[in-house]
């Protein structure tokens, strides 16, 4: 396995993960905007994730020799 494909696959896991541990953020405080920190936070990792996944896509292509996404 290529060390492209392994950071690939880390920064796949890590919203899955993250969002997967509920207990980490089922809580009001600290609201932010008048948003809940349950809300505010799901929606930061939405974002988060997105970036992290767009990134796993461009080393996963690197690695097959492929071109830019």
């Amino acid at each position: 396995m290529k060390n492209g494909y392994l950071l690939a696959g880390i920064l796949i896991i890590i919203p899955i993960a993250v969002l997967a541990a509920v207990p980490l953020y089922d809580r009001v405080e600290p609201a932010f905007l008048g948003m809940p920190f349950f809300y505010w936070f799901q929606t930061l990792w939405l974002v988060l994730a997105a970036i992290l996944y767009s990134a796993a896509s461009k080393l996963i292509s690197k690695e097959k020799g492929g071109g830019d996404l």
